[in-house]
């Protein structure tokens, strides 16, 4: 197989690959894709591109500071091989910019520039210590670029073989606030010696809600103890956060958590892993269709909120230019229940009906005919099987709109004639 990064083939049609010193591109398949580890498996069919090739051995142990390290790839200023060299300048658990999933990462000092994504980090004895996929711009530093651990490669990868398909990577699903301060400690009830992190909020979907509860105190997880600071020791003399102990587990493992609750300790367990219901998710990708979900209604837009949507309709920097209502939504409410969505009107086709509602954009539809909504496809159904005369629409803010139902099915149909639309819903609905 093939190793690449996800972001390489991201919303791909079609996937290429070309051998170092060979004129012929091979069509490859994509296997699997970790979007959170921005990882990807490709395979080729075609046996001509296997004949000879060498494969890459994968280094078993994480690299410590200062170790050489030689970058391999394709960056921007030309169009053949390029190779880079440096040395492990940090190890830390860190964003990865796919996603915004915290997981090990390796930084060094090696240039690594648009184009080296995919290409492997070599170490003193030729084994692959990682993979190049994401650098700092060099307004803000210079020579700073990332490599995924290999560690994160093989966690990726059995994950595919244990479970025939990426599950992910798991996380706790919790809030957490740092013991560092003496007072705190004391009010809690925690001994001079005991260290832990304060639980101070958790996710309704989670699998350690069944478990923990707001105002325990986490000693450890796997009878790993957890630092003041929410740190654990990783080798000698190097702390990481306690995350990346979550984050080896697999979806469906159990875990072994010591808490501190009420000044007593106790040892709770985990049956099982599973994610956590995203009330806002980070990436639309592997869903049956791999397309943002939408229902027309007249010329009105109504799709499910999720972080794609926000860059597209706000930039990088949504979080500072969308409305503060949803940038509250995203960053503090969790999900209850699966399937609970945020459903947004993103914007207003220009129809008869829709006149005075133009600036009706990018607003959280709250309830329909007075009932709260739930997700999207509730919002499809509650039109279709309204009764009454109007069809009431409540946003956030107190705002309303409001369409005759008898109407609805005609404008529908010219709005979606005068906009070349071909459907009126996205085929999920």
């Amino acid at each position: 197989v093939i190793l690449t990064n996800a972001h390489c083939i991201e919303w791909h049609a079609q996937v290429k690959v070309q051998r170092r010193g060979s004129d012929t591109k091979h069509l490859a398949k994509v296997v699997s894709v970790g979007w959170e580890c921005d990882c990807a498996v490709l395979t080729v069919e075609d046996a001509e591109f296997w004949d000879g090739i060498r494969v890459v051995q994968l280094s078993k142990k994480v690299p410590h500071l200062e170790e050489p390290v030689l970058c391999v790839g394709f960056p921007v200023g030309g169009d053949t091989i390029s190779v880079t060299s440096g040395v492990v300048s940090r190890v830390e658990v860190m964003t990865y910019a796919q996603t915004c999933a915290e997981l090990l990462g390796i930084q060094i000092d090696a240039a690594i520039n648009s184009g080296n994504s995919g290409g492997p980090a070599f170490n003193g004895a030729g084994e692959c210590l990682g993979m190049a996929f994401q650098s700092l711009n060099a307004d803000q530093a210079e020579n700073i670029g990332y490599v995924i651990p290999t560690v994160v490669i093989m966690h990726f990868l059995n994950d595919v073989l244990k479970h025939g398909k990426y599950t992910g990577f798991p996380t706790l699903g919790v809030e957490t606030q740092t013991m560092e301060n003496a007072i705190l400690r004391e009010a809690f009830g925690m001994q001079p010696k005991q260290k832990g992190l304060l639980v101070s909020r958790i996710a309704p979907t989670c699998a350690a809600a069944k478990v923990l509860k707001a105002g325990d105190v986490l000693l450890s997880f796997d009878k790993e103890p957890i630092a003041n600071d929410g740190t654990i020791c990783f080798r000698k003399h190097e702390r990481v956060a306690f995350s990346w102990l979550v984050a080896q587990k697999f979806y469906g493992e159990p875990a072994e958590l010591t808490v501190l609750r009420g000044g007593e300790v106790l040892e709770l367990k985990i049956e099982d892993f599973h994610p956590a219901v995203p009330l806002v998710p980070v990436h639309i990708f592997g869903r049956v269709h791999e397309s943002p979900s939408y229902t027309i209604v007249a010329g009105l837009v109504f799709t499910s909120l999720n972080i794609p949507l926000l860059r597209s309709e706000f930039g990088e920097e949504w979080d500072c230019e969308a409305p503060v209502e949803i940038v509250h939504r995203v960053m503090h409410h969790r999900a209850e229940a699966k399937g609970e969505e945020l459903v947004v009107l993103t914007q207003v086709l220009a129809h008869d009906l829709t006149v005075g509602y133009e600036d009706l954009e990018n607003v959280l539809l709250q309830t329909v005919n007075d009932v709260p909504v739930r997700n999207l496809r509730q919002v499809v159904d509650s039109i279709s099987g309204c009764s009454s005369d109007y069809v009431r629409f409540g946003f956030l803010n107190n705002l309303v709109l409001v369409l005759r139902r008898a109407d609805i099915d005609k404008a529908t149909a010219e709005a979606l004639e005068q906009h070349n639309i071909p459907a009126a819903t996205s085929p999920d609905l």
